[in-house]
Order: structure tokens, then sequence, then C-alpha cells
């Protein structure tokens, strides 16, 4: 079981364009579930190294849901 961190809408556009560390920017993503979820890795949840963004270290978690897709 792989968990991600859980955002909300406010929170997934706080931190487009943010730095997780040097080179490295946050990547968020929907998930599969219904409504879709916007999530972040745990590896970005963790090595957030900017105080400004000190506050994804303590989002919930939630067990991804591979989303699908439809071509």
């Amino acid at each position: 079981m792989i968990l991600v961190g859980k955002l909300t809408d406010t929170q997934k556009t706080d931190l487009e364009g943010q730095l997780v560390a040097p080179d490295w920017y946050f990547y968020p993503v929907q998930d599969g579930n219904t409504p879709p979820n916007w999530v972040i890795s745990q590896e970005e949840m963790n090595g957030s190294i900017y105080p400004q963004n000190a506050w994804v270290k303590t989002l919930p978690l939630i067990e991804w849901v591979e989303p699908i897709i439809i071509v």
C-alpha cells in the first residue's frame, strides 16, 4: 500500500511552482478516487526544506488510488 499526502484545492494551488528542495518542485497530482483528491508523495512531504512549506509535513496520509486513464 502506498500512502500519499492529501491536499485541499487551496493547498494544491499554494504549492504550484514551489520548491521542495533545490531543483525539485512539488508536483501535486490527482488520484483515482471519486471525486479525485489532490495529493503529493511522502518523498515530497519529508524532503521539504523551506520553512514556508513546512506545513506539508503534517498533511493527512491517504491510500494512493491509481487513476484510470481512458484513451
